[in-house]
């Protein structure tokens, strides 16, 4: 059973960060309040810590308007597209061959059916960019339309809970963009070939985030980086996703603030992992240019604290000790269990460059990754977390760093 004085501490970070802190979207000032606070607690336990401020694009919209003739469509502002105020002949194209063989250059471009059945990566995203994703964002920059319009429905594995989701969520990508529902775009369909009018009240805006990393041990031990994203989609409190992550972040500060076994410890609160241009893990992959083989081990928090289920540890190429170890953990501690490997997290870029890795979420969200309809929304709020399960991962990773020294 957790000890009470570390369920209340949990259980007020939880509360400053959902509740205290309006919105952690990555270039608003909720974002670096978030960081602020992060940075003042662990400093506040001794660590030694570095903000490393990221250059990012923070966006807002006044909403869309698209109208056919006497018919309106309550289309939405894609994140982060440019605005724009078109009228032009709607153009449809439901696969990839069909968009081929179109030429939709100063048209309205309806996206629909398969084409629009996933999220599209941005196109400057270097850790997972499908190969069809690729060819669809060129094909529409060789010959850009005037605007697009995407017709969606859920895509969970990629875009979360979000219904309908956004097919393009790209501040690279400066084709003006909005989208629909699937049923509120299923009449725009039979108006191909119609002149349309689509007014876009979305603006970019330039804007500052920051990593914050917190160290302690010596520069030349090998390191254990313990990471969790700290910024959350607009729109939604970011519960699950991810400040039950920051405050085992902020508990492990202060449980292991005297800890003085053989690896120097890093403490990442990661800036962008729910952000088209992930700042802060490119930020991170530069800074540790040559090193990452320095590192023995990365431990990432995200998606932790449901309060359906156990606690999920996935465990990724563990030497013998730390997969002994960490396999006696479970054991030792309530409601764990160890999880099947999932790639969606900043784990995978320290798996990238060769680092064994231990990915802590919760067993519902990765048995329902596919399905669930709660992350990126207003749904992920403190009423589906159990903090006590919070509190546990917190006791059972500290009893695991201490076991390996």
């Amino acid at each position: 059973m957790p000890n009470d004085p570390l369920l209340s501490k949990c259980t007020a970070y939880l509360h400053t960060l959902c509740v205290d802190i309006p919105g952690r979207n990555v270039g608003g000032e909720g974002n670096r309040r978030a960081t602020r606070f992060f940075r003042d607690a662990v400093a506040s336990f001794g660590w030694q810590t570095e903000s490393t401020e990221l250059d990012v694009m923070d966006g807002s919209n006044d909403g869309a308007s698209l109208r056919v003739g006497d018919r309106t469509f309550p289309a939405r502002p894609s994140p982060y597209s440019l605005g724009c105020s078109v009228r032009a002949p709607l153009i449809l194209a439901s696969s990839l061959d069909e968009l081929r063989r179109l030429n939709a250059a100063g048209q309205i471009l309806v996206l629909h059916g398969e084409i629009a059945r996933e999220q599209l990566m941005p196109k400057n995203f270097v850790f997972y960019n499908p190969d069809e994703h690729r060819q669809i964002i060129a094909l529409l920059e060789q010959q850009p339309p005037a605007a697009i319009v995407s017709i969606t429905g859920r895509n969970s594995a990629l875009a979360g809970g979000l219904y309908p989701f956004p097919l393009f969520e790209d501040g690279d990508f400066n084709i003006p963009s909005v989208y629909l529902a699937e049923e509120e775009g299923d009449g725009l369909l039979s108006l191909a070939g119609q002149t349309a009018t689509l007014e876009s009240r979305a603006v970019r805006i330039p804007a500052n985030a920051f990593n914050v990393i917190a160290r302690k041990g010596s520069p030349d031990a090998p390191r254990i980086v313990l990471t969790a994203h700290i910024d959350a989609k607009p729109g939604t409190p970011g519960a699950i996703d991810n400040a039950t992550g920051v405050a085992v972040l902020l508990l492990l500060a202060e449980r292991l603030r005297d800890y003085a076994g053989p690896f120097a410890l890093e403490i990442a609160a990661f800036n962008g992992e729910d952000y088209y241009a992930v700042p802060g893990q490119m930020a991170y992959l530069r800074q540790n240019h040559g090193r990452f083989d320095t590192i023995a081990l990365n431990i990432n928090i995200d998606g932790a604290g449901c309060k359906d289920g156990p606690s999920s540890f996935s465990l990724f190429d563990l030497p013998e000790p730390m997969q002994a170890a960490a396999r006696r953990m479970l054991e030792t501690f309530d409601d764990t269990a160890e999880g099947i490997p999932w790639p969606q997290g900043d784990h995978s870029i320290f798996l990238q460059q060769g680092c064994p890795a231990i990915a802590v979420s919760s067993k519902w969200f990765i048995d329902h990754m596919d399905t669930q309809d709660i992350t990126h929304t207003p749904k992920d709020n403190l009423g589906i977390v159990d903090p006590k399960k919070v509190v546990v991962i917190a006791e059972a990773l500290e009893w695991f760093l201490r076991r390996l020294s």
